[in-house]
Order: C-alpha cells, then structure tokens, then sequence
C-alpha cells in the first residue's frame, strides 16, 4: 500500500509514520506534505497514491481546499485535534476519521476499513461520495467569530464581521482594517484567525492577508502565474495571490 501523509505538525507526522510502520511494514509513505500548497502541488505532479493521511487544519488553510483544487480519487482518512466536524458523517460515507493523538487500534480500525473496500473501492463513485461529503461538512454547525471588540484609546469597540475589509500583518502584529480605513489591532496571529473566520466570507491571500470579497477592489494577472490585488480601503504595499493558491482564490470569488 502507498500513502501519503498530510500534516504540519512534525511530532505528529512522525508518530503515525510510526505506526504505520508498526502495524504492517510494507505500507510506503511516498510523502509527508506539510500544507495545502505543497499537497496540491505534490497530488497534480504524482500518481495519486492508495490511501491518503490528512489533517483538517494546515499552516495555510483548511484541507478540504486541497480537494476543492485537485479530484482526489484516493480513500481519504482525515485526522484533526479537534472533534467539532462532523464525525459521524465520515462514518456513514465509509471514510474514517481519527482524533490526535492518534491510537494504535483505531488507525488499525481504518485501515481495516480502506482493505474492505478493495477490490471495489476505488470506483468511480467515490468521488460523487467525496464530493457530498465535503459539502456535508462545510455546511456543519460550526460557529465562527462574527465580532471582534478592538481597543480605541480607552475604550473597547465592538466591530462586526460585515465592517471588517481585511487583516494584514506587519512587523510581528496583525492589524484589522474596517471598511471605512480605520486600523485598529487584534490580539491573533493570521494562522489563529483563520481558523475563527467563516473560509466562505474571508481568504488567506497570502502570509500577510486575509482578506473579504468586498474588500477585493481589482485582481490583475502577474508574472509567474499569480495574481496582483487592489485592496480598498487601498494599502501601499503590493498584495499578491501565489500560484498554488489561484485556483482556490478563484473558486471562492465564484462562490460567493
């Protein structure tokens, strides 16, 4: 069996190549991809492998952005710290789901699960089952932060999810801007935010923005396959999209 293993963690990457390795010998991780990036890039250039290893949340985003950018016809058993997605959904579509850390008889249950759907596992039909899967859990109760309150000399001032145009960081901070330019600063790194916002009403751009459609005043083509951004309220610096996030960035203008 081939498989790759997508997650960002190293302590945990290397505790479930541990285990594989443990439970049967002659299963082969082609790869250990730390993001959506690397994984989408990585799934578009290989074979796609027997099984696939992912956690939820990556240094870039959610997983589930990898399979929205590339078809994924692999058996998929997700992985996450956190049990707030939606569990028995996975269990109803034969995809198995496993909270860190990670025990040694239920990654032995999973890949029970992956061998009982060969030699009729990998049909066609999987995909349409991935597919409604992910829709599934995308549209799970899950609540996301629709209100920040940001200090304004000394007083605390509530701001709503529909007022905020983008977050930008610089200098080791993380700046929240409103729609009508005013600045004011949050006590979250990009990373932390990102999993607090609604991904259908805000994009990570980039390492230093993420970003609401309102905000997206003009998208330009730009060498090398990115895209260049005019933001409003409009900021100085440049704000590009890179190439492995297009795709995704596309998707979600067209989504919205």
């Amino acid at each position: 069996m081939k498989t790759i293993i997508i997650e960002d963690e190293y302590p945990a990457a290397e505790r479930l190549l541990q285990l594989l390795q443990k439970i049967d010998s002659r299963i082969e991780v082609l790869a250990v991809l730390e993001s959506v990036s690397g994984a989408t890039q990585w799934l578009n250039q290989n074979h796609p492998p027997d099984l696939i290893f992912s956690d939820i949340q990556l240094s870039d985003g959610l997983s589930f952005g990898i399979f929205d950018a590339v078809t994924v016809r692999s058996p998929i058993v997700f992985t996450t710290s956190y049990d707030e997605y939606a569990i028995k959904a996975f269990k109803v579509k034969s995809i198995d789901y496993l909270l860190k850390p990670i025990k040694p008889l239920e990654l032995q249950g999973a890949l029970n699960k992956y061998r009982e759907m060969q030699p009729a596992g990998m049909t066609a039909d999987y995909g349409l089952k991935m597919e409604s899967l992910l829709d599934a859990l995308q549209m799970t109760g899950r609540k996301y932060k629709n209100r920040f309150l940001v200090k304004q000399q000394e007083q605390l001032v509530p701001v709503s999810r529909e007022e905020i145009a983008y977050f930008f960081a610089a200098n080791g901070m993380v700046c929240l801007v409103r729609q009508d330019g005013r600045q004011f600063m949050v006590d979250y790194t990009l990373e932390e935010l990102e999993k607090l916002l609604e991904p259908g009403y805000f994009f990570r751009l980039n390492r230093q923005f993420i970003a609401t459609l309102p905000s997206i005043a003009n998208i330009y083509t730009y060498f090398n396959g990115k895209l260049k951004l005019d933001l409003q309220p409009g900021i100085a610096q440049e704000v590009l999209v890179s190439r492995e996030k297009v795709n995704m960035f596309k998707e979600w203008i067209e989504g919205n």
